[in-house]
């Protein structure tokens, strides 16, 4: 397949970044060094976990499952140990989706591999998806469909250039599927067809929106696709790709074997086959529903999306902003006031940071970003509209948005007003409750300072903290010239006391 030559892309302030694929399956890192403004991958590691059959019915991880995984993730902390803050984009997708925050798995998962990690929804990751495949394909203007069956889920997109336009998530993925349909290790007509009903049941929502999208071409990424392809070309059933009729001839392959046991395919590694029926089944779903008469395959896929997310986000294009700028537009926030409120909050972070601790990249921009939506929710109602706009943030598709950051950005909406909610920031993962709680208490402020909605209002209080201990120190005179302010201060004092902060002003 001929690759792509994307435009340079400068800036990055790391020359070797890695990423890191938590998957139900295998977990993947890559090593990418940046060169002329291009990505150069000098270092590939793939382990099969297969962390979504560890997952029980109420969503916690086998404790042997577990330690495979951290076993696994301790080794490639071993390759990333000299990698500096910031280098390393670890995320994890349908399994660690769906599994019980409670379980502190991701927390000793970041321990072992010395970096953070991020849990994304799904249409995040097939947006991440799709920028991989792209840059990995000729560039030119035609529509493509790009199919990525994962272990627990499976990703469809629609897009042009390098711009996903149509994304959508299915649990369905080679793991789930084949502890579903083919636990004991049998495969017949009669599985099979079961496994693939499922599949077209669970497309059936989508199914016509992604039939009519006007896509040109199709094209696979991950190890499920990956590994159909090698099968059916080394079978000599396909010399490019996966045509229907070489996906057809593999099914009755796998009928015949009868076991997967006794699966006897060229191409087809030993680690491979024990969710190999399941990802058959979903690939034949997929084609049999979307039409699809033939597939190209990519070699890019999530991870080599996420080195280019990051070298994009460092280049001024940080997907995160185009967010921003739409929900604001789309709820008819108030853009003026968010701005003055965002200058506010962010002097007094400029002002505390340090002693707070508060010097991770992330949080400025968060900040920033929610002092501009923080009225997001007048757009719902103005009763308790801090609750709405939490709400809308929370659980929105907000692109290039981890979970983890959405669930931050949603807990200073929610406490940047009235009382403060403390049992919704205790609920918030131990790594970052702490420092959320502090911004909150930034926007807290500067939101307050901004109340009377002055055009020309720009106060400038210096904040000096020791722990929860806070004073603001205003210019002479600006107190007696807003008494308003002085009111909403002592009152506001009084809400940060439920919180164990103490403010004082003068």
């Amino acid at each position: 397949m001929p690759e792509a030559t994307p435009p340079p892309i400068t800036g990055v302030p790391h020359e070797t970044v890695a990423a890191v694929d938590l998957g139900s399956n295998s977990f993947h890192m890559i090593v990418a060094r940046i060169a002329d403004g291009h990505m150069q991958i000098v270092d590939r590691l793939k382990e099969p976990v297969r962390l979504g059959e560890g997952l029980t019915e109420d969503r916690r991880l086998l404790p042997e499952v577990a330690e495979r995984a951290l076993a696994c993730l301790g080794r490639f902390g071993q390759r990333l140990r000299e990698f500096p803050l910031g280098s390393v984009q670890a995320v994890g997708t349908n399994t660690l989706r769906q599994m019980r925050p409670a379980t502190e798995f991701v927390e000793r998962a970041e321990a072992v591999l010395g970096h953070p990690i991020d849990i994304i929804a799904g249409r995040e990751e097939a947006r991440l998806i799709y920028l991989g495949v792209a840059h990995g394909l000729a560039a030119g203007p035609a529509r493509r469909l790009v199919v990525d069956i994962g272990g627990g889920s499976t990703e469809l997109i629609v897009g042009q250039d390098f711009t996903a336009q149509l994304r959508e998530s299915l649990h369905m993925g080679c793991v789930n599927m084949s502890l579903r349909h083919f636990a004991d290790g049998k495969v017949s007509a009669k599985t099979m067809d079961k496994a693939q009903l499922a599949g077209a049941i669970e497309l059936r929502p989508v199914r016509e929106t992604f039939r009519h999208a006007d896509w040109q071409t199709a094209v696979g990424s991950s190890g499920t696709i990956k590994a159909i392809a090698a099968v059916v070309q080394t079978e000599g059933w396909s010399e490019d790709g996966i045509s229907a009729a070489a996906l057809k001839r593999l099914r009755e392959a796998l009928i015949s074997a009868g076991r997967v046991s006794s699966l006897d395919l060229k191409g087809l590694p030993d680690e491979r086959k024990p969710v190999f029926a399941g990802g058959v089944a979903v690939l034949c779903a997929v084609f049999q529903t979307l039409n699809i008469a033939h597939m190209q395959v990519s070699d890019y896929a999530l991870r080599e999306g996420l080195v280019y997310e990051m070298m994009g986000r460092h280049h001024h294009q940080d997907v995160r902003e185009r967010t921003m700028r739409t929900l604001s537009r789309q709820y008819q926030v108030d853009e003026a006031h968010g701005r003055r409120v965002q200058a506010t909050a962010l002097g007094l972070y400029r002002q505390v940071g340090g002693p707070w601790c508060l010097g991770d990249a992330r949080y400025p921009r968060i900040l920033a970003w929610a002092a501009r939506l923080h009225e997001i929710g007048l757009m719902v109602a103005h009763s308790q509209y801090h609750r709405h706009g939490a709400y809308l943030l929370r659980n929105a598709d907000l692109a290039g948005f981890t979970r983890q950051e959405q669930t931050i950005l949603a807990a200073l909406v929610l406490g940047h007003r009235r009382k403060f909610p403390t049992q919704d920031f205790a609920a918030l993962p131990t790594g970052v409750r702490d420092c959320t709680k502090r911004l909150c208490v930034i926007l807290r402020i500067a939101a307050l300072l901004h109340r009377g909605r002055a055009p020309n209002n720009r106060p400038r209080p210096v904040l000096q903290v020791e722990g929860d201990n806070l004073s603001l120190v205003f210019p002479d005179g600006w107190l007696s010239r807003h008494p308003l302010n002085v009111l909403e201060l002592e009152q506001e004092a009084d809400f940060l006391k439920g919180a164990g902060v103490r403010l004082a002003f003068k």
